[in-house]
């Protein structure tokens, strides 16, 4: 499932904000390592990502793979959270 433009747009604010980039500066390709986002920083994000979209991410830090996220990239995250949002709407 392909992320639509709002949820992509939601999500690179709120990925841009975290690393202190231009959201324009993100593609989907822009790895969040580039991006230096570090654990911490990806806890918040997840929660920002939970609150903004009314969300469950299943993550534990430990097996993040365990997820079915992608959360090496912009592009996997967007389309990861569509998924999610598109499970709970039914």
């Amino acid at each position: 499932m392909t992320a639509t433009p709002e949820t992509r747009a939601r999500i690179t604010q709120i990925l841009a904000a975290q690393a202190l980039r231009d959201p324009q500066e993100l593609t989907p390709q822009t790895s969040l390592d580039a991006l230096g986002i570090d654990s911490l920083g990806m806890a918040e994000i997840l929660f920002a990502i939970e609150e903004g979209f009314d969300i469950t991410v299943p993550f534990n830090a430990n097996t993040p793979e365990a997820a079915g996220l992608d959360l090496e990239s912009v592009g996997g995250i967007c389309d990861g959270v569509q998924r999610l949002i598109d499970a709970k709407q039914g």
